[in-house]
């Protein structure tokens, strides 16, 4: 891991394009300043190193500057279980809150930045500044709802249902960060999206191929693009939010 000492001029929390996701609206002047002193050093992570790893002391929590990260969790017979993945302006290390200690392992997908913020001073900074304290909660809210609804899917949904659904989370957590929605690379290894979805890599490749041959995607390699989204979400059980039915032909 390779520590970055970033001079003032760049290390404001208040002035990064990814502020909408770790930051509180509506902050005085003064308040935004004390934000801005909590960030003091970020590290930079080359693909395949660790962030922290399972058992380590909870000591920070981490928000994504840029690149791309995975968690893990090593179950008792040696298997690795995905259990996230995280792209710009998400936090990791939340889950170390409860025992004191990391739960998982953080690993980079690709060449990473992260935004170190010291827990305990986080904590100091939350008492005097009680909306920082209520952004935190909603964002904890937020990962909890999105852990809920993976086991859900996990329980519920058919192979194809689940990997439909997690191409459309991609494209729509991409989106949210003014990347282009509908084709990207995906940094994840099929061996790590069965992982995480629940299904043998053998069927990922085949489900892709197959969304490949409906016309619902083209892939070549990792590079993916999105051709029919509405038949994703139909695939996926879910409602395409971008959908204007008065633009369906008639007659």
């Amino acid at each position: 891991m390779n520590y970055i000492f970033p001079d003032e001029s760049n290390n404001k929390c208040s002035l990064c394009v990814l502020g909408q996701f770790c930051l509180p609206v509506g902050l005085s002047a003064e308040d935004v300043a004390k934000i801005d002193s909590l960030v003091k050093e970020r590290v930079r992570l080359q693909k395949g190193e660790s962030l922290y790893r399972h058992g380590s002391p909870l000591t920070s929590v981490y928000s994504v500057r840029f690149g791309t990260l995975k968690t893990e969790y090593s179950l008792p017979d040696g298997r690795l279980q995905i259990i996230g993945f995280h792209l710009p302006g998400e936090i990791l290390g939340l889950d170390g809150i409860g025992e004191g200690h990391y739960q998982s392992d953080a690993i980079a997908l690709e060449e990473s930045e992260v935004c170190i913020i010291r827990f305990e001073a986080f904590e100091d900074l939350a008492r005097q500044i009680p909306v920082l304290q209520h952004q935190f909660h909603r964002i904890l809210s937020r990962e909890l709802t999105q852990d809920q609804r993976h086991l859900l899917s996990l329980g519920s949904l058919r192979a194809e249902e689940r990997l439909a659904g997690f191409l459309l989370n991609l494209s729509q957590r991409l989106a949210a960060r003014g990347y282009i929605n509908n084709e990207f690379d995906l940094r994840m290894s099929r061996v790590e999206i069965g992982s995480y979805l629940g299904i043998q890599i053998e069927t990922v490749s085949r489900m892709l191929s197959r969304f490949a041959e409906s016309g619902l995607i083209q892939i070549k390699q990792r590079h993916i693009k999105l051709i029919d989204m509405d038949g994703l979400y139909e695939l996926a059980g879910q409602t395409n939010p971008h959908h204007n039915p008065s633009l369906k032909k008639t007659g």
